[in-house]
């Protein structure tokens, strides 16, 4: 067995206790007796590198063993017990049985993190408990459904199918978690999450911008040069606008509180860009007015570009 822990845990002398924490935590995987039933090798290996956590993760005791106070050996060293020892002390005085130990290797999806949380009464310890493994899926909804939120069904491979709860505002990416919903525990462990990622379709006139909506309105020229009342489409339904006279074509307008809900309360804005739109055919009548219109010769929209 090397004296040394820095070696042991493949680390620099000056390594930073996240660091070590890694490379620990890195190599436990590894050689944790548990993934290595049987495995001597893997058993000796495991105890060096946990007593070198457990010394180098104390600042004082690796303060001594840099000075060259004290060695893996030394009498300051806790004595290197069994492996299950490290993981299921009941004691609140044993090694690792501290917010500063395994403690901080708790990871909601890490089933490593199962062999640093286990409690024993006694000095028997326990069988071997962990949570089921996450399971992952994806999800594509359309833009309404995940504006306005639905329930829905995601089928999984071996048959059974969950219902899923889209809650309003969805994002596109988002990750909506299903406790419970994984794979079986091991040892009458809990069961997994299943994770579903969610992918929104995109939609033919509405756009998502944060909370807020964006969408393009088509108008006449009567109707950008006369205003008055313009049917708008939202996601919950068309609504009345009031379209202000001689608007123009990028005008800008704002229906308050109807865009996508937020998370806390109320929701966000639609701004509607409008856009002049001339019949498809030409209008005789149309161009004969036009020609005649006096204004529309002296009318110049693009001196601003000019110069």
């Amino acid at each position: 067995m090397s004296k040394d822990p820095y070696e042991l845990l493949g680390l620099k002398r000056n390594a930073s206790q996240k660091e070590i924490q890694n490379a620990f935590r890195k190599l436990a995987k590894k050689l944790h007796p548990d993934l290595n039933p049987g495995d001597k090798n893997a058993e000796a290996r495991f105890k060096e590198i946990a007593a070198a956590y457990e010394l180098l993760s104390d600042d004082e005791k690796r303060a001594r063993f840099d000075r060259g106070e004290i060695d893996m050996t030394g009498p300051e060293q806790a004595s290197r017990n069994f492996y299950r020892d490290y993981a299921s002390a009941s004691d609140p005085g044993a090694p690792y049985h501290n917010g500063g130990g395994f403690a901080d290797f708790g990871d909601a999806d890490d089933i490593f993190a199962s062999f640093f949380s286990r409690r024993a009464a006694g000095s028997g310890g326990t069988p071997f408990r962990a949570p089921g493994r996450d399971r992952h899926f994806s999800m594509e909804i359309d833009f309404l459904e995940a504006v306005n939120g639905t329930k829905t069904q995601v089928h999984l491979p071996d048959g059974p199918a969950l219902d899923v709860q889209i809650p309003p505002g969805t994002r596109d990416g988002q990750t909506l978690r299903l406790r419970g919903k994984g794979e079986p525990g091991f040892g009458g462990g809990p069961s997994g999450d299943a994770l579903i990622e969610i992918k929104v379709r995109p939609h033919r006139f509405f756009t998502r911008d944060g909370n807020d909506i964006r969408l393009e309105l088509p108008i006449t020229l009567g109707e950008a040069v006369l205003g008055g009342k313009v049917r708008v489409p939202t996601p919950s339904g068309p609504i009345d606008l009031m379209l202000p006279p001689n608007s123009s074509s990028g005008k800008v307008l704002r229906i308050k509180g109807k865009g996508v809900p937020r998370a806390n309360a109320g929701a966000g804005d639609i701004y509607v860009t409008l856009k002049i739109v001339l019949p498809d055919r030409p209008d005789e009548e149309l161009a004969s007015f036009v020609k005649r219109w006096t204004p529309g010769t002296t009318q110049n929209p693009r001196k601003s570009m000019e110069g």
